[in-house]
């Protein structure tokens, strides 16, 4: 006799003492977490602070996760109608207390408003309404499960399958992407694009070309780079430096931005040059480290943890100024007729960078064809055979690490320009680990992949600033969910730059033949 709520394609016995010890300890892991991040709140009262306790927030936080561990092991030890029966309640009660002032307006009854309010396990409506989301997802899983009676896939046919999505979602990319770009041109004109919205894409943008440039280090060269954040710095400091001390425009600078990075780049490469793996992550690191500290103590030259004020901000190709007035010269708005707005400069912000990262995205896809980057493929692949085929190391990792180093220079400069203001404190560690996690997230190699990386990573938290303090922890979760599900990244297919011995009949050439590529 099958149990309760088993698929009909199976009928598995239900495992109740382990379920219960991965549900114990799932609570456990998630109240032991909790009890620092949320259990102490800090309150401003007069003459100090004083600490409010939410231990009930902890308890609270430890069930509902606790349930949705329950449900996931019930879908997954084939027995999905239960899982859906412990997931669909609870998030059909948490749903309409993470909306309950929207219900209260829409049905013009502030007091259910009220009270749905104050039903809330949390004090924070998205938190609640992301446990109802994850509930809800859930719940419909294993109601599609039982109805569909899914099979079970072994680790590689999953991520077969996950592969052959990869590379549908690639082959669709292709045609979409025009019109995607088209969509980008026109944001700015659109009814949505606030000077908020332009600021959140320019922000998601600048990460997109970052990651694109450590996109050839790591995805391309395999060489884990956890100091990038450093040509980021040199970039922004040598156009910063430049321009307020020489008086130089920012079309000017940005080369030499680049330049400088790409410098440092390869002054990183010599010293690293045997070292692979986490050797030489634990390098890149220190580098990274050292320019901050740099930065932050040599003050005669960088003004150290005062930073360098009064950035110049670009003008329009150099012929107009982003100004109501210029005293000897000549305006933008006066130069197309328009009236002033402070917005003309956002715009011209947004454009610029998307500009920039369009032209990182046409040379990495330019140049990964060409025989250095296939020798940085083969070099990611086996470095032992490189050199068996002639490759030489040294040289493939100083471009890989000049290249990748040049762009960083130039989202650097960016930066600084966009800003006004740079210190120290703006190139941390944790910028380089957020930069390497879109790759690592987006999947090592994929343009696309760091596209919608940056946009989870980076974007979406924006809207979400309620959910500001509890920002590195859904970090650090979303890192080990992609690293457990996905471990080459969402969108880590590519098909290989060159197929060798393609003939006519789409067979193999000769032995030691060199073939052609396609």
């Amino acid at each position: 006799m099958a149990a309760i709520g088993t698929s009909p394609a199976r009928q598995v016995a239900l495992d109740v003492p382990g379920i219960a010890k991965e549900t114990g300890a799932a609570f456990l892991v998630v109240a032991v977490l909790s009890l620092g991040l949320v259990g102490f709140e800090t309150v401003d009262v007069p003459g100090g602070i004083e600490i409010n306790y939410r231990f009930l927030d902890v308890l609270l936080a430890g069930l509902i996760f606790a349930a949705g561990r329950l449900s996931w092991c019930l879908e997954r030890d084939h027995h999905p109608l239960a899982g859906a029966g412990v997931s669909l309640p609870l998030a059909v009660f948490l749903t309409p207390t993470a909306f309950g002032e929207t219900l209260g307006g829409l049905f013009g009854s502030p007091g259910l408003g009220s009270t749905l309010v104050s039903l809330q396990p949390f004090d924070s409506s998205i938190i609640v309404g992301v446990a109802a989301l994850i509930h809800w997802v859930l719940g419909l899983r294993g109601l599609w499960a039982y109805r569909h009676a899914i099979e079970d896939l072994s680790a590689e046919e999953r991520e077969a399958r996950l592969d052959r999505f990869s590379a549908g979602v690639q082959t669709v990319a292709r045609y979409v992407g025009p019109v995607l770009i088209a969509l980008a041109l026109i944001f700015p004109f659109l009814p949505l694009a606030d000077r908020r919205m332009l600021d959140i894409a320019i922000l998601v943008t600048t990460y997109i070309m970052l990651g694109w440039g450590l996109n050839i280090v790591v995805g391309l060269a395999g060489l884990l780079d956890l100091g990038y954040v450093a040509f980021y710095a040199v970039g922004a400091y040598s156009y910063a430096l430049l321009a307020t001390t020489y008086d130089l425009s920012f079309w000017v600078c940005l080369p030499f931005a680049g330049l400088m990075a790409a410098v440092a780049g390869v002054i990183l490469g010599f010293p690293v040059l045997r070292l692979r793996g986490d050797y030489l992550a634990i390098v890149t690191l220190g580098f990274g480290e050292m320019i901050r500290v740099i930065l932050l103590n040599w003050y005669e030259f960088t003004k150290g943890p005062d930073g360098i004020s009064g950035i110049p901000r670009p003008s329009f190709f150099g012929i107009a100024e982003f100004r109501r007035s210029v005293p000897d010269g000549l305006t933008f708005h006066e130069l197309f007729g328009i009236e002033f707005s402070p917005i003309h400069r956002i715009i011209f912000l947004f454009y610029l960078i998307l500009a920039l990262a369009l032209v990182v995205n046409f040379f990495t896809m330019r140049i990964r064809k060409l025989p250095v980057g296939r020798a940085w493929e083969a070099l990611r692949e086996d470095e032992i055979a490189c050199r068996s085929l002639g490759i030489n190391p040294r040289n493939t990792k100083l471009t890989a690490f000049g290249i990748g180093a040049m762009f960083g220079g130039f989202a650097g400069s960016f930066f600084a320009t966009r800003q006004g203001f740079i210190s120290p404190e703006s190139f941390t560690f944790i910028e380089s680990a957020v930069i390497l996690a879109i790759v690592v997230l987006g999947g090592f190699g994929s343009q696309l992949g760091v596209v919608v990386a940056a946009i989870i990573l980076i974007g979406l938290p924006e809207f979400f600033r309620e959910l500001q303090q509890y920002r590195m922890l859904a970090f650090g979760a979303a890192m080990v969910l992609i690293m457990l599900w996905r471990p080459s990244g969402l969108l880590a297919h590519r098909e290989p730059t060159i197929r060798l011995g393609a003939g006519d009949g789409g067979g193999g050439g000769p032995p030691g033949g060199g073939g052609r590529g396609r």
